[in-house]
Formats: structure tokens, C-alpha cells, sequence
């Protein structure tokens, strides 16, 4: 391969199971496996002394260091209250996150015996501003190159297009993982993917399941033993029964019923669950994801998007018949397994290896036209029409790939945002609201503004709190919506009230917010990159990344 063309990697950072994935020679996504040859690492991270163990060894040394190891950190991405102490230290979840993906590019290099350090991640659909900038932080942390942050959904349909090569379809991509569901609508051409909406629950996931197991299992112990403790208070039971529950997760997938032995305090009692008992206990969350599956459906139908053809299931908790069989019943459409615990690290590494073409088509333009890279917007510009010809053969010469595997790399792959955007303002009756500049379900990039009026006469600053909230309208109650940003505006002397102050509202693709105030009269503003106070900044960034240098991580 042509130096010119750099290996990406797609990395699906997940709750319960991560994985890492790359486009071979022959331009096939293949997913790299661990030094256990498995193709998924358990999301599991074990402080051991002065070495973090992560995967497989990390979730069976749960039971023996419970309070040594952390479980389903992504849930808790983005979230500033969240620290993990250990040995005097507190541990950000971008830093423990960090580890994961540092485990993860290790043993993809053993494998390899090349290097990673481009890579795209994948994010559940339904992340906000904060959770997208702490995952994009884990990979900084842990000395990778970020090109792109990534929908999971966007990357299963993105496997799904280059694989299946199907004519256009609409495909719904429902995507229960760990501890994330996604829903979404995405529209599969050859030449482009369109995702038309999407919604879903970043706390909803096969773990819980597992806690329904648990919680009933704590039931039936108490009841044989005739006790009312909540054996979940010792940690070393906790984490048992939860292993034991995800165990039987899996088993009831395959069989009717399965027993389990539950140990606690000297005392043993053998429960047997059964499928129907199982599907009972669970049913209100399956029926949660119907719920919200049909909510997006609504959203779609008011963007003119009114049927599918095909439902795509993705996440390994799918793999529960009972899935399948409420998704079939709800749309009278049998939905199909794709690929559950592999497609969206697939996706990921697919965008990645076409991210990585087209810079190398427009190197190679801009050598052979005498323009500057920075000046090379779009290769499909009539004027470049002859060299790129010439170019794409060229790639496909130096790199061994095929002039169609050259020509895909220009498919076009447009997303939407989850979330609305707006700030505080003022309604006719001057009481506090939300206004959302952007709305979700947006296709993004997008660039709008909206200009406010200064309160008061002789104000001397104007303080714009940037908002993100999930409801569809213009205007939002600020009570369902959160605090992601501020920026200050200084005004000039003796402004009038109502005096205009315009905002603009700049959300890329991976759901970056940029946003710039301006007073019109004076010409003064001011630039914001959300980057909250909620995600590891500063000294505190600079700390782990330093850790990290210095830390063993198998």
C-alpha cells in the first residue's frame, strides 16, 4: 500500500463488549482479534497495583475485586459527578474509557504487526454534546488520532450497504446493545447513506435485563432462606450474581430453562429460571423499545418518511428471541439479524478506510492541478473532472484496491442530530424558555442563527447559556433541558434595550457545537466550542494523559 494511504481503524466502544475492526487488502472489513482470539473485549477494567487489566480477565476478577474493577463505563460518559478512586487517585471515565481502547489497539497491533493510531469510533445515536466529547477524549487519552466520531446505527447501515449491495432501500437499524438502544431510519443507496431519524435510550441496554434477572434471583433467595436482606449490599455477592444473571441471559437464548446456584454468607440455594418467567420480568422494557421505535417512526412520517422495507437488528442483547419475535409481531415485518456484535466496528473501519482514500485522491489532485489541499472542497467540482479520472487510477494502481473500491470512497454519508440546540430566552410574558436554534433530527452539517433582543437598557453583558434538550419544537421548557455551555458577550456603553444580539449555531457531523454571539451596532462578539465543564479538561486532561504514558494496560 501507498504511503500516501493510511490504515484507519473503526473501534465500536461499547458497554458490555468492544471491538476493533480494519479494511483489508481486498477492501473487506475485517474485525481484528484479541490476544485471546476473540473477536469482542469485554468493556471491563481491573486496577491490578500499578497495571490495568482489561476484557475477559478483568470481568472474572470482579468477583474476587469488586472494588477494583469497573463495569458499563460508557454509561457514564459525559457525566461530571462520576470519579472512580483508587489509590488516591480519581479516575474520569474518559480516562478509564481510555484503557479500553488502549487494550484494544494493542493487541491490533500484535496481530498486525503495524501500528494504530487513526482510528473512528462509534457512539450511541442518542449521545448529547457531552458524552460525544468525552469518547472523543478517551481516544486522545489513550495517544490515538480521532478522525471521526460516528452514530453506531450510521455504522451498522454503513456494513450493511457495503455488503449487501442492495438496491435503494430504507432500512430501519434497530440496535440493542449492551446498554444502549438506537433506532433509526437511514435510506441505502450505491451512492450514499442517508439516515432520515433516529431515537432511542443511551440507559437502556442488555444489562438491564441482567438487573431484572438479579433483582428477581434476590427475590427467590430471600424467600428459600426466609430472609429479607438485600444481599446485593455485599459486593462480592453483587458482582457474582450479575455474572450469573448475564449467563443465564445467553443460556435462555438457546434453552427453555436453566438453574442457578446462588451462594451468600454460608448459605446455597439452587433456583431454576424459566424463559416465560424471564420474558415476564423483562417485558416492560421490551416493550419500551416498541415504544420508542415508534415514536421515531412518528418523527419520520413528519419528514414525508412513511415506510421501510427491511428492519436490521444489531447489539448482541438481540440475540433474545423475544426480540424478535415483538419487533415481528409490532410491524408484521421479520426483522433480520446483521452481524449484532461485529457491523458497527465494521462501519466505523469502512468510514475510516474511505476517509483515508479520499485524502489521498485529494493529495493527488492537488499535485497534479497545482491547488492547494485546503483549497480542494469537493472532488466532484467539474473542473477537477479529468484529473480526478486519472488520480482514482492511479490510487487504485498504488494500492491494490479495485477503481470501484477507489470510486466508493466518495459515497456520501449524511447523519442527523438527536438532540435539539437553542439557549435562554425571554417569551411575550417574560418568562424563561429554551429556544432551540437547532431542532433534532436535523441533518447535520448545519450553520443557523437567530438574533435576540438585550434586555435592559445600559446592559453590560450579555450571558448566553447554550442548551441541549430532546424535545422536537422551537421552544422548550428549560426544566427538560440541560446546561452544556455558557458564553459572555461584553456590550458597549450605553446599548438600548432590544438592541440586537445575533447567534449562530455551527453542529458537524460528529455533533460538535460551535456557536459565535455578535452585537450588530459595535461589531463585538464572541466564539464558543461547547466543551463543558462536565468532560475532562485542562491540567486534569493533561494528568491522564500522562498516566497513560507511564501505565501497563493487558
Amino acid at each position: 500500500m501507498s504511503d500516501t494511504i493510511e490504515k484507519v481503524f473503526g473501534i465500536d466502544l461499547g458497554t458490555t463488549y468492544s471491538t476493533i475492526a480494519y479494511v483489508d487488502e481486498y477492501g473487506k472489513p475485517v474485525v481484528i482479534p484479541n490476544a485471546d482470539n476473540q473477536h469482542t473485549t469485554p468493556s471491563v477494567i481491573f486496577f491490578d497495583g500499578d497495571n490495568i487489566v482489561v476484557g475477559e480477565v478483568a470481568k472474572e476478577s470482579a468477583k474476587l475485586y469488586p472494588d477494583e474493577v469497573v463495569s458499563f463505563i460508557k454509561r457514564s460518559m459525559g457525566e461530571e459527578n462520576f470519579i472512580f478512586e483508587y489509590n488516591e487517585i480519581s479516575y474520569r471515565p474518559e480516562e478509564i474509557s481510555s484503557y479500553i481502547l488502549r487494550k484494544l489497539a494493542k493487541d491490533a497491533e500484535k496481530q498486525l504487526g503495524i501500528k494504530v493510531k487513526d482510528v473512528v469510533i462509534t457512539c450511541p445515536a442518542y449521545f448529547g454534546v457531552n458524552e460525544r466529547e468525552a469518547t472523543k477524549k478517551a481516544g486522545e487519552i489513550a495517544d490515538l488520532n480521532v478522525l471521526q466520531i460516528i452514530n453506531e446505527p450510521t455504522a451498522a447501515a454503513i456494513t450493511y450497504g457495503a455488503t449487501e449491495a442492495p438496491e435503494n432501500r430504507v432500512v430501519l437499524v434497530y440496535d440493542l446493545g449492551g446498554g444502549t438502544f438506537d433506532i433509526t431510519m437511514i435510506t441505502v443507496r450505491s451512492e450514499s447513506i442517508e439516515v432520515l431519524c433516529t431515537g432511542g435510550d443511551h440507559n437502556l441496554g442488555g444489562k438491564d435485563w441482567d438487573d431484572r434477572i438479579v433483582a428477581h434471583l434476590v427475590r427467590e433467595f430471600q424467600t428459600a432462606t426466609g430472609s429479607d436482606e438485600d444481599i446485593l449490599e455485599d459486593p462480592d455477592t453483587c458482582q457474582d450474581m450479575q455474572l450469573s444473571a448475564e449467563r443465564c441471559k445467553k443460556m435462555l437464548s438457546q434453552r427453555d430453562k436453566t438453574p442457578i446456584l446462588i451462594t451468600h454468607a454460608g448459605e446455597r440455594v439452587k433456583v431454576s429460571l424459566d424463559k416465560s418467567k424471564f420474558e415476564e420480568i423483562t417485558r416492560d422494557l421490551l416493550e419500551r423499545t416498541v415504544s420508542l421505535t415508534q415514536d421515531m417512526l412518528q418523527e419520520a412520517r413528519k419528514k414525508g418518511a412513511d415506510k421501510f422495507d427491511e428492519i436490521i437488528l444489531v447489539g448482541g442483547a438481540t440475540r433474545m428471541p423475544q426480540v424478535a419475535d415483538r419487533i415481528s409481531k409490532e410491524f408484521g415485518v421479520r426483522p433480520r439479524s446483521f452481524d449484532p456484535d461485529e457491523a458497527v466496528a465494521k462501519g466505523a473501519a469502512i468510514l475510516g478506510w474511505k476517509l483515508s482514500i479520499k485524502q489521498g485522491l485529494i493529495q493527488r489532485v492537488a499535485e497534479k492541478s497545482g491547488k492547494k489541499v485546503e483549497d480542494i472542497k469537493d472532488l466532484e467540482d467539474e473542473g477537477l473532472a479529468d484529473v480526478l479520472n486519472e488520480v482514482e487510477q492511479l490510487v487504485a494502481d498504488e494500492t491494490g484496491y479495485t477503481l470501484t473500491d477507489v470510486k466508493s470512497s466518495k459515497t456520501n454519508i449524511r447523519d442527523v442530530t438527536s438532540k435539539s440546540f437553542g439557549v435562554i430566552a425571554h417569551d411575550a410574558d417574560d418568562k424563561e424558555i429554551v429556544f432551540n436554534l437547532i431542532l433534532k433530527n436535523t441533518e447535520v452539517p448545519l450553520i443557523t442563527k437567530k438574533s435576540f433582543g438585550t434586555a435592559i437598557s445600559n446592559q453590560e453583558a450579555a450571558a448566553i447559556e447554550i442548551m441541549e434538550n430532546n424535545i422536537a419544537g422551537t421552544i422548550a421548557p428549560i426544566n427538560a433541558s440541560m446546561k452544556i455551555g455558557t458564553a459572555t458577550l461584553t456590550l458597549p456603553d450605553n446599548i438600548q434595550a432590544n438592541s440586537p444580539v445575533e447567534i449562530n449555531f455551527k453542529l458537524n457531523e460528529e455533533g460538535r457545537l460551535d456557536i459565535k454571539a455578535s452585537e450588530i451596532s459595535s461589531g463585538r462578539s464572541v466564539n464558543v466550542v461547547v466543551d463543558t465543564q462536565s468532560v475532562i479538561r485542562g491540567e486534569e486532561l493533561e494528568q491522564a494523559k500522562d498516566r497513560s504514558r507511564h501505565i501497563v494496560v493487558n
